[in-house]
């Protein structure tokens, strides 16, 4: 059992979108729910255990599977987690069971597409954080883009064609960098698409330069970086609510992953040396697009402008190198603790936004006002997490930003300085917003006809709640599982890589 436990969390929730899909028409609808609950519910069940079995004392890959896929070029079925990439897996499939609550009877048409869709999405971007080899990485990475396609295109705003296609071709043409680069990689290993194997490879610091140019344009796109960041906003703001909630707490992490996974192990005296160029595109991020998401009227173009933001965070705390050359910790575990929240924290605001418009059909803060006269305890819960978008103490957003900065410090104090400016811009925006949204009298009829939370909505914010709390208080099991492998890719990038 243990020995199939990562293809059991690719292929669980595959295997039940399709049985949902099989539902056929809408006349099944509720059949096609109770089955993709049931899928959700599995697929998150069957990661628990990568949790529960994880040795927090090995640097290693655990759970490893190894068959042979493609023997010609010597491409394999490889799968592995370790602390860099197991809080990952679990976040994933747990968001899955959110968004599959928070659809249940909010998507009225083709709801069967529209729950196998995620169902099949959480397989793939399960085996693109588990894939050990590049090209099976490669093929999940693509895989992924076509439901999210489908979910913003078949079920999104007005503008959902352009959103959807802006998207695709965005993300689509930058990976397609990073497989000639695999390619490139595979003839220097002597035949090998192991991702360990690129790891080991003598590089020189032309060929490092132009990897690390191919890995920018096809993880900085999905992070989104600035700039390369413009087609985020119009995804989300066209998405259906859970359609943003999986893109912001999932694939934008995927991007920063491939940055740990490949840019930093396999270049890292190109990361050291244009780190300042990662560092300076991250401020930006922090800075510009916090005081653009200061300008929004739109509440998910504006969640989407902070999301950018804090993933800058991310970013940033990657490229944290010391005056020897070694990767900051503090920064590194920060920045992956930041990513861990973001899931949790923009997951909810989302939705939280996603309640408001399935009552008003507006997503414009103007339409809005008074709506806690209505809706106290739907306000309380957004105000919890509007705090810890503004990265309160106590809450899950505080614990990932105080570490980079906390490295940040080690490093440069004005990198530090530029970054703790987020503390001041993201409170400015989120609370102004929520504010202007939810208190005062009330606004207009439509906010008078409101309702507090349904049962449902009020099930997926305790369950949000828990986890924004649960890991602002007490971080530690999600720092102690990344501990050592944060340890062995420090020491991995300090090895240079140049011919000696």
């Amino acid at each position: 059992m243990t020995g199939n436990l990562l293809s059991l969390a690719i292929w669980v929730p595959i295997a039940a979108g399709l049985i949902v899909l099989a539902t056929g028409s809408d006349k099944n609808a509720p059949m096609a729910r109770v089955l993709a609950v049931i899928g959700a519910l599995l697929g998150f069940a069957v990661t628990i255990p990568l949790y529960t079995g994880f040795d927090h004392y090995s640097s290693g890959m655990q759970f490893v599977e190894l068959k042979p896929w493609i023997e010609t070029f010597s491409i394999n079925y490889s799968l592995g987690v370790d602390g860099l990439s197991v809080w990952f897996v679990i976040l994933n499939s747990f968001t899955t069971l959110m968004v599959v609550i928070a659809g249940w009877t909010v998507i009225q048409k083709r709801v069967a597409q529209y729950m196998a869709a995620f169902l099949v999405m959480s397989g793939l971007i399960n085996g693109a954080f588990v894939a050990q080899d590049a090209i099976l990485f490669y093929v999940f990475f693509e895989a992924m883009l076509i439901p999210m396609y489908l979910i913003i295109g078949i079920w999104g705003g007005p503008r959902r064609v352009y959103a959807s296609i802006k998207f695709f071709l965005y993300t689509f043409l930058g990976s397609l960098l990073t497989l000639v680069s695999f390619i490139y990689l595979y003839f220097q290993a002597n035949g090998s698409f192991a991702i360990a194997d690129f790891a080991r490879l003598p590089l020189g610091m032309t060929a490092q330069g132009l990897l690390l140019i191919a890995f920018f344009f096809a993880f900085g796109v999905k992070v989104p970086m600035w700039p390369v960041h413009t087609w985020l906003p119009d995804a989300h703001v066209e998405a259906p609510t859970g359609g943003s909630m999986v893109l912001a707490a999932i694939t934008l992490k995927l991007g920063a992953y491939g940055f740990l996974r490949f840019a930093l192990p396999i270049v890292p005296d190109a990361c050291r040396q244009y780190a300042w160029v990662f560092i300076l595109f991250s401020l930006i991020a922090v800075v510009y697009v916090g005081m653009v998401a200061l300008v929004q009227t739109d509440m998910k173009k504006l969640v989407a402008y902070s999301s950018i933001s804090h993933m800058g965070f991310v970013t940033l705390g990657f490229f944290m190198f010391t005056g020897n050359g070694n990767l900051n910790q503090f920064a590194v575990e920060g920045a992956l603790v930041q990513m861990i929240s973001h899931g949790f924290v923009s997951a909810a605001m989302f939705f939280c936004i996603g309640v408001m418009y399935d009552r008003v059909h507006s997503r414009k803060i103007a339409d809005y006002g008074g709506v806690v006269n209505k809706m106290p305890i739907f306000a309380s819960f957004m105000m919890l997490f509007a705090m810890a978008n503004s990265g309160l103490p106590a809450t899950s957003g505080f614990v990932g930003e105080f570490f980079v900065v906390l490295g940040a410090v080690q490093v440069n104090f004005w990198y530090a300085f530029f970054a703790g400016t987020t503390l001041i811009f993201g409170a400015a925006y989120t609370l102004w917003m929520y504010k202007r949204v939810i208190f005062g009298e009330v606004a207009n009829h439509h906010v008078e006809e409101l309702k507090d939370v349904n049962k449902r909505e009020l099930l997926v914010l305790v369950i949000l709640a828990i986890t924004v709390l649960g890991m602002g208080l007490y971080p530690k099991p999600f720092t102690d599982l990344m501990h050592f492998s944060v340890n062995d890719l420090i020491w991995h990038v300090a090895q240079t890589k140049l011919p000696q």
